[in-house]
């Protein structure tokens, strides 16, 4: 696992193996940071399900200003200030160790650029994230959501069904992976993939 791009390219990141985090594939994380480049340089970002925090630390070393991350198992946490203080992006980051929804509490008063959810697959805490993240209007009107799953139909149907004002505006499949992106519905946004 190596940052791909900017200030801390090449670095190699730390990652624990006896924990269950899932680590977002090279290819994967490639794709997803080139279709959102324009939109990192200054942008605040959050990783709510953050394991070794690489997703963060990719955005950190393309240029944003600042990344929450949370991950609630203390060893993942740990990891991450590691690879934080690694690519010397310590500085640039704030590290919660807590659950998901204590997390969006204690921040709910930041509007975030974009906002990436990496939940364990299986767990059903991506779509109560979003309601949080909705509820306490974290994301900027212009932001974007994106969400990392092995089960998107799931996620298609459950944004549909429960009205949660977000609308999928691209949807890329990589094998198992798929990553969703998402806006609030009926704001315009800069550029589409379709």
């Amino acid at each position: 696992m190596r940052v791909i791009s900017g200030s801390a390219r090449g670095t190699v990141l730390h990652s624990i193996e006896d924990i269950k985090t899932r680590p977002t594939l090279d290819r994967v994380k490639e794709s997803l940071f080139n279709i959102i480049q324009k939109d990192i340089e200054d942008s605040v970002v959050l990783d709510l399900f953050a394991g070794s925090g690489a997703i963060a630390i990719e955005f950190l070393s393309r240029g944003a200003s600042q990344a929450y991350v949370c991950d609630n198992n203390p060893k993942a946490v740990e990891m991450i200030k590691k690879n934080l203080q690694k690519t010397h992006l310590e500085q640039k980051a704030k590290v919660y160790s807590k659950d998901y929804k204590e997390c969006l509490k204690d921040i709910q008063k930041i509007q975030f650029d974009i906002i990436f959810l990496d939940p364990p697959y299986k767990a059903d805490c991506a779509i109560e994230a979003m309601k949080c993240i909705k509820n306490a209007q974290m994301l900027k009107d212009c932001g974007k959501l994106i969400i990392e799953t092995d089960e998107p139909d799931k996620y298609l149907q459950e944004i549909e069904n429960k009205n949660i004002n977000f609308e999928i505006y691209d949807l890329r499949k990589y094998g198992r992976a798929s990553l969703i992106f998402l806006k609030w519905k009926g704001k315009t946004w800069k550029f589409s993939h379709y």
